[in-house]
């Protein structure tokens, strides 16, 4: 290979190790960024959590309120049965008493209920404040971790990238903005390595996308230094003349 290839290779390493290194960066705010969505999504399940105890304690209060509407209605059928004057009014007050009583105990059993759920809401409702706690505990120290890593990483993005700047000062600028081009496409990935295939002689594919390439390809990549593209994926295509026979 030629100056221009042989440069081109050269920064696809520091490339790889660039994006390596902005990798980890990236990782590093996302643990933050992680921890604090944890926390938003406890913070939005107490809200909802108080709010459904909120509607029951209003349903208990009604049911409450109605069971002493009833009681009151109770105490006034008592006393019409003790001062009923005939058995056809007597039973008639009776029925309406017992069907009275008959429908208390179920609001009763119902207010029960209510109550039972109100006491297992605030439960929860301790529960999530607990774990909003231990979350908040958990954030800090990621908080404090993520500081002192992304000093180390963004150091050695500045470093890595001043040796990036070095060697791309060495390839022409035609060049150096195809690799930049195609490494946005490729994640970085920007130049491969023609593969040929085990014991067939002239047959050869990209070890990018794996797509078969033609001979002239490489019989130019033999003799030129000049970039060659794969037909199918583009990338930049680079021979190991000691793997490669023609």
């Amino acid at each position: 290979m030629g100056p221009v290839l042989n440069g081109l290779m050269k920064l696809q390493s520091v490339e790889n190790r660039l994006r390596a290194e902005k990798a980890k960066l990236n990782r590093c705010r996302r643990n933050v960024i992680i921890q604090e969505n944890l926390i938003r999504n406890l913070q939005s399940a107490l809200e909802a959590k108080k709010e459904e105890a909120q509607l029951t304690k209003v349903q208990f209060d009604r049911l409450e309120l109605e069971l002493k509407s009833r009681e009151e209605t109770i105490a006034k059928l008592r006393t019409s049965l003790n001062s009923a004057k005939t058995n056809k009014e007597y039973a008639a007050l009776l029925t309406q008493l017992n069907t009275t009583k008959a429908d208390n105990s179920k609001i009763e059993s119902q207010s029960l209920d209510l109550l039972k759920d109100i006491e297992t809401d605030e439960t929860e409702c301790k529960d999530i404040l607990k774990q909003i706690e231990e979350q908040k505990q958990t954030l800090e120290q990621t908080r404090k971790d993520s500081e002192a890593l992304v000093i180390k990483y963004q150091a050695n993005i500045d470093e890595i990238q001043a040796e990036w700047n070095q060697i791309a000062q060495d390839v022409p600028r035609n060049p150096l903005e195809i690799f930049k081009r195609v490494a946005e496409t490729y994640d970085g990935l920007a130049v491969t390595f023609v593969e040929q295939q085990q014991g067939r002689d002239g047959v050869y594919s990209c070890g990018g996308c794996f797509m078969g390439l033609p001979a002239e390809s490489v019989n130019m990549l033999m003799t030129k230094d000049e970039i060659i593209r794969c037909p199918n994926c583009t990338r930049i295509l680079v021979i190991d003349e000691t793997q490669i026979s023609c």
